[in-house]
């Protein structure tokens, strides 16, 4: 019951925070009008810029924005404690993340369309543009390596997911056809394409996982690299293609399977709570009392562990590049901002659960994490045999046979993997992928959904998330190296040019960084949450100063600008200074240091600008010609 009570209490508040705070900064603070002319509109090329209804720009602004971000932070973090995690998740998300997002997509809709990067250049000056639009960039290609590296490592544990990923695109290409060039409605073809997704996931859990056998494992034709070049090949064509045949319809086919994976997982915890099959203050603490001896201390730590869920830089990004060009009503912010983030918090709520009191349960272990319990507690013991197999789902048990539950069980779970005990290994990305997708699994079962289908279901919903983040920020790069290239006189304005030079960069870094091949995303795994809130730390201060320059009110966007810039510069000096220079880590030095100099730089320069830019309204744009350029 206690599960229930914490969950829905956190439920309700994201509710009630939307119909109020949420409707006062759209009609009183940010005064959304349905008179203002929105890009879309004025700019329209059928490419990038295209007037959609609301519900189509929210199944692609939530799914862009929540990828694997909700789901890994909140997995990790809840090592500190699932209080800590669960109050930064929701306050996070009301005060400070949806507040970010409104306000990024609401100035970019009333700057046509432009990046919050090209914004800062008339908000502060010229020189704040290069360096913001220079900082986007180093952070996009963070985010692509990253993701892509998040994508193939469930392709490589979860086999029984990838024909339903893959299957995915062609359905929205049908989607987006049947729809913007038939003319034909959108509900008939969405509602079937999410059946034959699901049908896919059957398939692919029964009969046929698609698995890459690589001759050279630790080579360069190892799964994780193959998949990672795929996808990248994959994101190269999405990004270059229209909105409304692959981006638009895509991302709306998998909200609804959100939804629905959503909404059978909140059921199957209801039901849990109810009959005491789940305990979350018996499966772990509300505040650690214990944590690996290497771990990073709470604070600062945690308000960069957990970015998506409660506030994340990436989505200033999704805002103004992508989302701001698809309003076809400056009203509709409210919910597309607004109401994405507050329900991208309740997914991380989910999994906050899904980590405690879903692994409390009883561990769904792989065969490699069971052989290290194994060595660690002799009395555990499974019969887990392959990941692609039914057969292989088994809950640990005791010498006697009993179910290991509650807080042993999460104990266990968290502590060990592949490498040993220690918060390496624990905050590793197959460790906390599997805590979400075998722990929500674990309430899934309860309503009578067989076990293998629960982790297929749960593992195509993480791809099919960090897919659309994936393909989603490699257009962004797209935008953010064409209005840089532009500024600086580089030949990156043709979009192909651009988007080779996105996919290029993140490619090699993703493979060749690391200490082996494709593991780079996972090498700069520890610049992401640093970066991605110092990000939105800019993004903030931006707002603050749009609002500023207008004489409105900016106390309840400063505050949490100053907050996402002083925390996050913290730990990312704290991890310079304690870790990668020690380490001769000099990867992280380098791409560390070049980051906290731009951002440092590009304060200095709003807080130059400040005393003299109240109530002066930033340079205006000139007026739009008769027929608006096509930016294809």
């Amino acid at each position: 019951m206690s599960t229930l009570l914490v969950c829905f209490a956190s439920l309700f508040l994201l509710l009630i925070a939307y119909l109020t705070y949420g409707k006062w900064l759209s009609r009183n603070l940010f005064e959304l009008s349905g008179d203002t002319q929105v890009p879309s509109k004025a700019l329209r090329d059928d490419q990038d810029f295209v007037p959609t209804p609301k519900s189509v720009v929210f199944g692609h602004h939530f799914t862009s924005i929540a990828g694997t971000g909700p789901i890994v932070g909140p997995a990790v973090a809840v090592f500190w404690g699932w209080l800590p995690a669960l109050a930064w998740v929701v306050l996070g998300a009301i005060f400070i993340g949806g507040v970010h997002d409104l306000a990024s997509l609401v100035i970019s809709v009333r700057n046509r369309g432009q990046t919050i990067g090209e914004v800062a250049g008339r908000m502060i000056t010229r020189r704040a543009r290069i360096l913001f639009l220079s900082i986007l960039a180093l952070a996009l290609w963070i985010v692509l390596a990253i993701f892509g590296l998040v994508i193939a490592q469930i392709f490589n544990l979860y086999p029984q997911s990838v024909l339903s990923v893959w299957l995915a695109m062609p359905l929205a290409m049908f989607v987006g056809t049947w729809t913007y060039r038939l003319g034909r409605p959108l509900l008939g073809p969405s509602l079937f394409s999410l059946v034959a997704l699901y049908l896919a996931v059957y398939v692919g859990v029964y009969y046929l996982p698609i698995e890459i056998s690589a001759s050279e494992q630790g080579g360069y034709l190892n799964p994780v690299v193959i998949w990672t070049l795929l996808l990248l090949a994959y994101c190269y064509v999405a990004s270059t293609l229209p909105v409304w045949l692959l981006l638009q319809p895509r991302d709306l086919v998998n909200s609804h399977q959100l939804f629905v994976g959503l909404a059978v997982l909140l059921i199957g915890l209801l039901w849990a709570g109810l009959i005491g099959a789940t305990d979350l203050f018996a499966s772990a603490d509300p505040i650690a009392t214990s944590v690996p001896s290497d771990a990073p201390p709470m604070l600062p730590f945690l308000f960069i562990t957990i970015a998506c869920g409660a506030c994340s830089g990436f989505h200033c990004l999704v805002s103004s590049g992508t989302s701001s060009k698809q309003i076809a009503d400056e009203r509709d912010s409210q919910l597309v901002g607004y109401g994405s983030m507050l329900l991208e918090s309740a997914l991380a709520v989910v999994v906050i659960m899904a980590c405690t009191a879903g692994v409390g349960m009883g561990v769904l272990n792989k065969d490699s994490v069971v052989a290290s319990m194994a060595s660690v507690e002799p009395g555990v013991s499974t019969s887990m045999i392959h990941v692609g197999s039914p057969a292989t789902y088994s809950r640990a048990v005791d010498a006697q046979g009993n179910p290991i539950t509650g807080r042993q069980a999460w104990s266990q779970y968290y502590r060990v993997s592949e490498d040993g005990a220690g918060w390496k290994s624990t905050s590793s990305l197959p460790v906390v992928l599997r805590a979400f997708i075998e722990g929500s699994a674990n309430f899934m079962s309860v309503i009578g959904i067989p076990i293998e289908m629960c982790i297929g279901v749960m593992a195509v919903l993480v791809a099919g998330f960090a897919a659309t983040t994936l393909d989603t920020a490699t257009r962004l790069q797209r935008y953010v190296i064409q209005e840089l290239g532009g500024h600086m006189g580089l030949p990156t304005q043709n979009k192909h040019v651009a988007t080779c030079l996105a996919v290029g960069v993140a490619g090699s870094i993703a493979i060749f960084a690391g200490d082996k091949p494709g593991s780079g995303g996972g090498i700069l795994w520890p610049l992401f949450g640093a970066t991605n809130q110092l990000l939105a730390g800019l993004a903030l201060m931006v707002a603050t100063i749009y609002l500023w320059r207008r004489s409105k009110p900016v106390a309840l966007l400063a505050l949490p600008a100053v907050m996402m810039l002083l925390i996050p510069g913290w730990a990312m000096t704290h991890s310079l200074a304690y870790e990668w220079i020690p380490q001769k880590n000099w990867l992280l030095v380098g791409f560390g240091s070049v980051i906290l100099l731009l951002q440092l730089w590009m304060f200095i320069e709003g807080a130059l600008i400040w005393k003299r830019s109240k109530g002066v309204l930033e340079p205006q744009l000139e007026p739009l010609p008769e027929s608006a350029p096509s930016r294809s």
